[in-house]
């Protein structure tokens, strides 16, 4: 089986060849596999930066413990999740459900109140908990796609969550790293 064999490909690549770069039509794929992952209630309370800027990846680097992946690697891309959900989240979400399937909104009324009601039993931490997990679930697909494509990836942990936060201003704008 094709999926098999590309799992036994993939391996956490701890150097890469800062000359090597991913295509943009490779990078659209990768980013494309993210954007179809499966989510909780089909929301999807992430965002993704792909940061290729030199200078802020090089900012970034001692908050990651001086790894040289941050720099070396063709595009750091960041999984932010959402600090919270709103119900503005679940009505923009519904929006483009009805657009996209072309269903009127109203049909979608009682769902969303479903998902509202069941995501407002949540403390705020635990909302955070909740994005976190459905953050993972994308970075999965990020890690077939890539495989599927043959292209080295390293998912990360290994570095300091406040100071990437700070660097990236993600709190002022409602986002967290997992």
């Amino acid at each position: 089986m094709e999926l098999i064999e590309n799992l036994n490909w993939r391996y956490a690549t701890k150097k890469f060849d800062a000359t090597k770069k991913i295509s943009s039509q490779d990078l659209d794929t990768i980013l494309e596999a993210v954007r179809l992952s499966a989510s909780s209630y089909g929301l999807q309370l992430y965002k993704i930066l792909v940061i290729e800027d030199a200078e802020l990846r090089a900012k970034l680097q001692p908050a990651a413990w001086n790894q040289s992946q941050i720099v070396d690697a063709s595009q750091l891309i960041v999984f932010c999740n959402y600090s919270s959900v709103k119900a503005e989240h679940i009505d923009e979400y519904l929006r483009l459900k009805a657009d996209t399937q072309g269903m009127k909104l109203e049909d979608l009324k009682a769902y969303g109140d479903f998902m509202k009601s069941k995501l407002g039993e949540f403390s705020p931490e635990a909302q955070g908990v909740w994005t976190a997990r459905q953050t993972y679930i994308a970075l999965g697909y990020l890690l077939n796609a890539c495989a599927a494509l043959r292209i080295d990836a390293c998912p990360m942990e290994g570095f300091e969550p406040e100071k990437f936060n700070e660097i990236l201003g993600l709190q002022e704008r409602g986002f967290m790293l997992p």
